[in-house]
Formats: structure tokens, C-alpha cells, sequence
């Protein structure tokens, strides 16, 4: 007795086109007439016929049912305005109002968007849905599925934005991930994203999509550099012999967006055959299509399949010997009997052909690429790639190449230290004016200490280096956007292979000067779980942005300004040594493995456009200041009442810090760090870190500016300051600073030896999330944080002690 209207039809191929010629088209009214005993299958009527199903086909039809149709108000059928009248609760629903109100749900369209590492696809999402996601010139800038929101002509559409991958085969995670979404999450339509300057080697995913059986819009990417190569494409023949249409676009200028999702409109609402195309198969040639066609015999026997695989597919997929698959068919009824058929073909194969059945199909591939390519493509033997060989021997030489990485990581550091100085001058002096106008005109008690020595003094010391990990950001921007990211993978690849690494492990590192946490996702793109695992567990030892407050404040209080870009430049060097030797350890005592090949992508240089950069930037600076406004403001808000509890009006300040909870908490903990020299303070501060690096600034900026020997000397400073009508300098604050530092024992191998722990130590609980995510594992979760601690604590006690015998 129940009613619904038909939506729309899910599943793959085959299956779906049997269901659709079995009356079951969208708008249609489908009706339950009665179950079977067992529950399965149930009889339906459509168009006036009465049809059976199984509950598992019945699942792939997506339906309006009566009952959703009464609790949908008026704002969720926005998108078709003949849908006005009142639809409430209890209100019944006739079969017209059943179809125009699926009509309105129908028009939200799915599509994701599959193609190559580095061919555009981020930047087209971005460009379509108004999505801000990272994109950069080289392979694994999306780690994950990105969903995107936008409306056109009357729908909604929904953008995913699937990992970059090469082919469909269960080599890579990425690999594996997209091609479960496209099964598992079936997608209406997917846009393959192309790079029309590479197209030999992006259709080979192409040809696989075709095996899936998948509605498929291809966007030609990247077009504009085809047609300044002078090279000619007659786009529309390739997507005749490809059975799909063929859009040239240019997806960072947003070139051929409209005519992209106006055809993928008229392909959901009318199929294929309403764009002109209709599905083909790709013939691999007379001896494989005979062993394709017998395996598929023994898989179109399980029904349970059909509904959400190609048939084709599948098949193929075993006689490439696909593990993923194979482990698919071994758990189906029937599939010793399927993999006993694969084996005596793919041995046929092999008599037949003298070759592996894989190497055949993928040969067969690109045979049928290279005879599309004859039809419809003109090389003029025009040299586009000039400018990145005459680049490339400089920075990939290898007498050059390792010099140049580290003058521009010099370079980085230099002008974000020099340059960033000055907008941390007045971004200070607007939050010391804040702090001297609230400290003169709010009543004395707890709420103006908790606002003055607590957030001011907390917030306030980290906030001001927001310029400088701007610039940071930018530099790294366009080291990643312009290709440069992937030539420092190769030239360090031989040094990573030392190291029991890949070359592809040192864009994560890179990656994570940044951030670490979209760093250990970004692993996802090391093919061989070994690597993987230990390119995971060492990547806290990457000196990301939040870390940069702390180096900066220490950095600046004892190292004149001529040494301080040498010693940033020294801590990130330590961090990527101790890296490597934990790197060998792993690799030789703790995670067994095999290495695996270098094989990466070098893409030409392109120039990135400053939109992009700055865009890029902006939405790191927006994460540094939400982090202020909620981690950072807690944290400095907890450490300045451990500080201020219990209180006593007697004391001075620095008793009043020493009998607080934080100072009895720095007490207790002082003697695990006596070997570093450090006193309670900074031992809090390192404990206070554990959350966010940010902190650590925070807490010193509390514990030590508050201190009576600063604030004497703040007095002091004053007094001068008022006689020349100015506010003190970032670098006479440094100096005070360090002063109060030295009163408790500080001096410069003290600070080397805090910054040294600082680098090492516990990643924060962002990283420690990431890891767990990407490992699946608590141990090894654990195991990161423990260690990283224990190597930070022996580190720079070796330093602090060692240092000593000389200084």
C-alpha cells in the first residue's frame, strides 16, 4: 500500500540499464503491492504493470516516499517554485504532488571529479563551487574527498573532489579510495579531468573509467596551454571514439565551466544518447576479449554483484590480477570456481601472447590510446618544454641543486624575519596600547587581572607573529604552486633512499613546515606501506608554523639579529638530521618492508597566479587567528588562573607565581629538566604546549612578562619612552625578556637547548589525531607521541651538557 515517486536510478552499467527498460524511470509512481513470506523479493507496480524485485535491486532506486513527502516543508523544494502549497504533517499527498515534489529532489546532482595527480581537478572544484582547497604543482595536493556546494540552471550540485591518481588498480591507497567511492558512493555523473598537455598517459585512467560503465563527462583541462603549443586536438572526434563528451576547459580562469555542467544536466536528465554518445567498450583484441568475456561468464552468476559492479570491470580487473578484487570474489558464493576460470585464462593468455595478462590489457590500453590520438591529434613538434629543461639544469643539478635548496630556505627565513619585523611592531604596539588602556581604566581585581596578565599577556604574545608566518606560508605557496616542490623530492630522493625513505616521503616534510597534520595525510601518496608508516612516525620533527612563535621569541631575545636566520636555519637542519637517523632505526629494526621504485611526476613549471597565492596565504592566516581566538585564548585563560590560584595579596609577584598551582606544578616536574637547564617555568610552558605549540609562547609570555624583574624594567623603559613619545620596539621587548629569562638562570645554550625540546617533542593533539586516522592503530599513535618526547629530552640534554664543556 505504500506510494513513492522514483528519483533516480543508481548502480553500474548493465544492471542499471536493465532496471530502467523495466519500467522504473525516474518520476515515475511506484507502488507496493505485497512482500513475499520471506520478505524478498516484493512486487511493485509501475506504468500499470506489476513487477517483482529483490530487496537488493530495490535499494539501488532511489525514491520520494508519502511519508517523506508530509514532513518536507516549503524551503526544501526551493529550487522548483510550483511546489507553494502547505505540506504539513499529517497533510496527504496525491501522485501529482508526489511527482513535483520529487522533481525538486531530483535536482540535487552528485558528480565527482577523477583524473591524474597535478591536471587541474582541485582548481576547476574550486573554481565551480567556490571552494577554497589547496592546490599546488605537484602530485597528493588532495589527500581526501573534498565536497564542494554550488547551484546552476536550476540544480544543486554536489562536487567531490577524489585524490589524483594514475590508474584504478589497487596499487596505492589513493587508487583504492577512489575507485570505492565510485562503486560504493555511485556518483550521477563524473567529471574526468584531463591535462590536454599530457593526454597520452591521463587517458589510460580514462580507458579504465570506460571499463566501469560510469556516466562520464571528460573536461579537457589545461587547454589554453595546448593551443599555445601550436599542436591542434579535433576534440569532439576523441570524444566519439571515447563514447563521452569532450569539453575543453581551463579551470584556474573558470574557461568552459558553463558548456561542462550544461552538458552534465542534459546527460542526468537524458542520458547519454541526448549529448550524442553512447557507451562503448574498448576492444583489447580478439585473445583478450575472448578470456574478458569467459571470466565475466562466471561473474554474471552471482546477482548479487551485477548491482553495483561491472561485470566487465571486474573481470578485467581479475586478469590483472587485482588483489582488491580477488579478495572481492574469494568471500562470493562461487568464487573458487571464478578464480579457477581467471587462472586457466590468464595462463591461455600467456601461451597466446607470450606476455602477462596484466601487461597485455595495459599494452592493448594504450594501443587504443595511441590509435585515438592518430585520429584526432596534430603534433607540430613544437618544443613547449623548453624554458623547465633550462631551469631544471640548475635546480636539479647535482653539484647546484642541494646549494640552491638551502639559499632558499636561507632566503625564506631571512626576509620573513626582516620584513615580517615590521608589521610585528605594530601589530605589538596595538596590543600593548590595549593592554596600558586597560590596565589604567579597569578597577582593580580578578576580571583585570584575568584580562591584562592572561589574555592580553597570552594572546598577545603569540598574535603578533602573524606576519611572519604569512610570509612563511606564501613562500611555501609558491614553492609548491610554481612545481619546485616536486624537483626537491627528486633531488633528495637518493638522500631519503639512504635514509631507508622514498623521495616522495620529502613533500610531506615540506608540506610540513607548514602543518604537520595535512602532512601525515599527504603520506597517503607513498605507495609502499613501509615508507608510509615511517615517513608518519617522523614527520613531527618537521618544524611547522605553530612552532615558529616560540623559535621567534627565543631566536629574537638571544641571538643578535646577523646570526638569528642561521640559527632558524640550523633548528629546521636538526630536525630533518634526528629525523633521518630515527628514519634508518625504523627502517632497519622496527617496520620490515621492501623498497619500492622511484616513479614520480615531473610537471613543467608553471607561474602561480597571485590570486591563488594570496588566497592560499589568507586562508592559513585565518586558521592562525581562529586559533587564537579559541585554543590559545582557553590555554592562556587556564595558565594565568593556575598562575593567580590560590592567591595572596602579601606576596610579590615572583613568590606569588611560586606558591600558585602552576609554580607547585613546575616545582614537582623541575628536577626531570635540570639536565636542560631549564627552570619550572619553561617546564610548565613545555607541558602547556602539549595542546597546541602556540602555547608555549602564551605561557612564557605570562609567566616571565609578568614577572617583578620585567615589570621593573618595563617601568624603567617607560620612563624613557615617555621622554621620546615612543612605544619600546620588538627588539627592546626581546631584550627584556631575555633579561628576566637571565635572572632565572637562562642564557643562549639554555634557549638553543628549550628550542631544541620544543622541535622534538610530543606532537600536538591535531598531529597525534592525524596519525591515528591515517595508521588505524593506537600503538603506533602512542608509540609517536612517547618517543618523540624521549628523543626531545635526550637531544637537548646532550646539547645542554655537551655545550657546556666548551661555553
Amino acid at each position: 500500500g505504500e506510494k513513492g515517486v522514483i528519483i533516480k536510478v543508481l548502480g553500474h552499467g548493465g544492471f542499471r540499464k536493465r532496471i530502467v527498460e523495466m519500467g522504473f524511470i525516474k518520476g515515475k509512481v511506484v507502488e507496493v503491492l505485497l512482500n513475499a513470506p520471506l520478505k524478498d523479493p516484493i512486487k511493485y507496480k509501475v506504468m500499470g504493470y506489476e513487477i517483482s524485485l529483490r530487496r537488493q535491486e530495490a535499494g539501488m532506486i532511489e525514491i520520494l516516499s508519502e511519508q517523506e513527502a508530509g514532513k518536507l516543508d516549503v524551503s526544501e523544494l526551493s529550487l522548483n517554485p510550483d511546489v507553494e502549497r502547505g505540506i504539513g504533517e499529517d497533510t496527504r499527498t496525491d501522485d501529482d504532488d508526489l511527482e513535483r515534489m520529487a522533481l525538486s529532489r531530483r535536482r540535487t546532482i552528485n558528480v565527482a571529479l577523477v583524473g591524474n595527480p597535478n591536471c587541474g581537478k582541485t582548481s576547476l572544484f574550486n573554481v565551480a563551487s567556490g571552494a577554497h582547497e589547496r592546490v599546488g604543482n605537484y602530485g597528493g595536493v588532495t589527500v581526501d574527498a573534498k565536497d564542494g556546494w554550488f547551484d546552476y540552471e536550476g540544480y544543486h550540485f554536489r562536487l567531490i573532489d577524489l585524490p589524483g591518481t594514475y590508474s584504478l588498480s589497487a596499487y596505492s591507497p589513493e587508487e583504492v579510495y577512489v575507485r570505492h567511492h565510485i562503486i560504493d558512493k555511485t556518483p550521477d555523473i563524473i567529471i574526468n579531468v584531463v591535462d590536454a598537455s599530457n593526454l597520452e598517459r591521463n587517458l589510460y585512467l580514462t580507458t579504465q573509467l570506460i571499463d566501469m560503465n560510469v556516466r562520464m563527462v571528460i573536461a579537457l583541462n589545461m587547454y589554453d596551454e595546448l593551443e599555445q603549443s601550436g599542436n591542434k586536438l579535433d576534440h569532439k572526434q576523441l570524444g566519439k571514439l571515447l563514447g563521452a563528451p569532450v569539453i575543453p576547459t581551463v579551470g584556474h580562469k573558470g574557461k568552459g565551466i558553463d558548456e561542462l555542467f550544461h552538458t552534465i544536466i542534459r546527460m542526468y536528465e537524458e542520458g547519454e544518447q541526448a549529448v550524442g554518445f553512447r557507451h562503448i567498450h574498448i576492444s583489447h583484441g580478439a585473445e583478450i576479449e575472448r578470456s574478458i568475456e569467459e571470466v565475466k561468464r562466471m561473474v554474471r552468476k552471482n546477482e548479487d554483484i551485477r548491482s553495483h559492479y561491472s561485470t566487465r570491470f571486474l573481470s578485467i580487473k581479475l586478469l590483472e590480477n587485482d588483489r582488491d578484487v580477488e579478495k572481492l570474489i574469494k568471500e562470493m558464493p562461487g568464487g573458487e570456481e571464478i578464480l579457477r576460470v581467471r587462472d586457466e585464462e590468464e595462463q591461455r593468455l600467456h601461451n597466446v601472447l607470450k606476455v602477462e595478462s596484466e601487461q597485455a590489457i595495459t599494452d592493448a590500453k594504450y594501443g587504443f590510446i595511441a590509435g585515438a590520438m592518430r585520429e584526432t591529434f596534430v603534433d607540430n613538434h613544437i618544443d613547449t618544454n623548453h624554458a623547465t629543461r633550462i631551469i631544471d639544469s640548475f635546480v636539479t643539478n647535482r653539484v647546484l641543486g642541494f646549494p640552491l635548496f638551502f639559499i632558499f630556505l636561507f632566503v625564506m627565513f631571512w626576509v620573513t624575519f626582516t620584513v615580517g619585523q615590521y608589521p610585528m611592531d605594530w601589530i605589538d604596539a596595538g596590543v600593548g596600547a590595549i593592554g596600558d588602556f586597560l590596565e589604567a581604566n579597569m578597577p582593580e581585581g580578578i576580571l583585570k587581572a584575568m584580562i591584562v596578565d592572561g589574555i592580553i599577556a597570552g594572546v598577545g604574545a603569540v598574535i603578533g607573529f602573524l606576519p611572519q608566518i604569512l610570509i612563511l606560508y606564501l613562500f611555501i605557496s609558491f614553492m609548491e604552486d610554481c612545481g619546485y616542490m616536486a624537483r626537491a623530492a627528486f633531488i633528495m630522493d637518493k638522500v631519503m633512499h639512504k635514509i631507508g625513505l622514498h623521495g616522495k616521503s620529502f613533500i610531506p616534510f615540506i608540506m610540513g613546515f607548514g602543518c604537520n597534520v595535512p602532512a601525515v595525510m599527504a603520506t597517503r601518496t607513498i605507495e609502499n606501506r613501509r615508507n608510509r608508516l615511517v615517513t608518519m612516525l617522523i614527520l613531527p620533527m618537521m618544524s611547522c608554523s605553530a612552532r615558529w612563535p616560540v623559535y621567534v621569541m627565543m631566536v629574537g631575545a638571544f641571538f643578535a639579529v646577523k646570526y638569528q636566520s642561521l640559527v632558524m636555519l640550523a633548528l629546521y637542519i636538526c630536525g630533518f638530521i634526528v629525523a633521518a637517523l630515527m628514519s634508518l632505526a625504523f627502517s632497519k629494526w622496527l617496520v620490515k618492508g621492501d623498497d619500492t621504485p622511484f616513479v614520480m611526476e615531473l610537471p613543467p613549471y608553471r607561474f602561480p597566479t597571485r590570486k591563488a597565492i594570496f588566497r592560499h596565504t589568507w586562508e592559513k592566516g585565518k586558521q592562525y587567528l581562529k586559533k587564537m581566538g579559541t585554543i590559545i585564548l582557553v590555554a592562556s585563560i587556564v595558565v594565568w588562573a593556575l598562575g593567580y590560584f590560590p592567591h595572596h595579596e602579601e606576596l610579590d609577584q615572583q613568590e606569588q607565581q611560586e606558591q600558585s598551582y602552576i609554580g607547585r606544578m613546575g616545582k614537582a616536574i623541575e628536577p626531570i629538566f635540570s639536565p636542560q637547564g631549564f627552570d619550572w617555568k619553561l617546564d610548565v610552558s613545555l607541558i602547556a604546549g602539549v595542546g597546541a605549540k602556540e602555547i608555549v609562547a602564551s605561557t612564557i609570555g605570562i609567566l616571565y612578562i609578568n614577572d617583578d624583574s620585567v615589570a621593573e624594567e618595563e617601568d624603567s623603559d617607560e620612563a624613557v619612552a615617555s621622554d621620546g613619545d615612543e612605544e619600546l620596539s620588538q627588539t627592546e621587548k626581546y631584550q627584556v625578556l631575555r633579561e628576566a629569562m637571565e635572572e632565572n638562570g637562562i642564557t643562549p645554550r639554555t634557549a638553543f637547548a628549550y628550542l631544541l625540546f620544543t622541535l622534538l617533542y610530543f606532537p600536538c593533539i591535531a598531529t597525534i589525531a592525524a596519525i591515528k586516522g591515517e595508521t588505524g592503530s593506537w600503538k603506533w599513535t602512542i608509540f609517536a607521541a612517547a618517543y618523540t618526547t624521549v628523543v626531545a629530552w635526550v637531544v637537548s640534554a646532550l646539547f645542554y651538557q655537551i655545550g657546556g664543556l666548551f661555553v
